[in-house]
């Protein structure tokens, strides 16, 4: 079972990290402004608004950002500011123990995805797919009600896409894993390369062609990373092109596979952005198109 961090009460601080690229100041003082409606406390830190190119300062200074954070008490949850690029940079840098040693909720997506792939992998901290700050102003209704209800109960409502397709049939049982498609894939051959093996994968991504996503795919799977994998959950797939024509990439990747996959979750670079959980058991039923979390970590759950 994977670390599960205490949930926030009202009042809680919320730590705000950039370990990826820097980002706009309007934006992001809408998404503060949110968080705080939500009933948080932020702390920023300054260090976070420093610029390096196109990124949020060094890659020392970003990592040193994060690891101050998970080792403040007085920070409850640690939410990213941006992605873009630079997250895979500052995995050497992170100091794996203390964030083992002080567990608290990581959120975000995107390029996020390499921390919270690296985070899981070295801590087995249960970690969250979902918003950053800078797309929390404009955020719909789901996306903040999905958010706030993670942090403030720590409950998981059951995820039942109203338009999910089921591209592979079956049930599947194990972790949640992923995130983001193009992210994961440049981690293959590295330290941090990803091995789904017993997980269920979700996996979205942003302006990739159709041709770009199957290579991806293929490169992953040549490498051995959907080995033992349980089950395959698609999030959103935005500016991707055709998107029978990812389901059809999708199906062929997995073809000698007896593989429950289930698309249409509502989590990634579109419209709603779900949290989901990741390193916390589920169960996926492709044919009745729902992924239920089955660990009571909190009693009232």
């Amino acid at each position: 079972m994977a670390l599960i961090p205490s949930r926030l009460m009202p009042g809680d601080t919320v730590g705000i990290a950039a370990p990826a690229s820097s980002f706009d100041a309007d934006l992001f003082h809408s998404g503060i402004e949110v968080l705080k409606s939500m009933g948080f406390q932020t702390l920023v830190p300054d260090d976070i608004f420093i610029k390096k190119g196109y990124l949020a300062g060094s890659d020392a200074g970003r990592a040193r950002v994060l690891n101050r954070l998970f080792a403040d008490p007085a920070v409850k949850a640690v939410m990213c500011a941006r992605g873009g690029f630079g997250s895979m940079r500052i995995l050497p840098m992170l100091d794996f123990e203390a964030i083992r040693k002080n567990p608290k909720f990581f959120i975000g997506f995107s390029d996020i995805s390499a921390l919270l792939w690296g985070i899981y992998r070295n801590c087995g901290l249960a970690v969250y797919h979902g918003p950053v700050i800078t797309t929390l102003g404009d955020a719909d209704q789901k996306t903040l009600e999905s958010l706030s209800a993670i942090l403030l109960s720590g409950c998981i409502p059951e995820i039942k896409p109203e338009n999910g397709i089921t591209l592979g049939s079956g049930t599947a049982s194990g972790p949640v894993i992923g995130g983001n498609l193009t992210t994961l894939c440049h981690l293959t051959g590295t330290a941090f390369a990803p091995d789904f093996g017993e997980h269920i994968l979700l996996l979205e991504d942003r302006g990739e062609a159709a041709y770009r996503i199957d290579r991806m795919l293929t490169q992953m799977k040549l490498a051995g990373c959907f080995e033992r994998l349980a089950g395959l959950v698609l999030g959103s797939f935005e500016d991707c092109g055709i998107e029978d024509e990812i389901f059809r990439i999708v199906r062929n990747i997995f073809r000698e596979k007896k593989l429950p996959i289930l698309a249409g979750i509502d989590a990634g670079h579109g419209t709603p952005n779900i949290t989901v959980p990741f390193g916390i058991r589920a169960d996926l039923d492709a044919d009745r198109q729902v992924l239920s979390f089955n660990e009571p970590f909190y009693p009232e759950c």
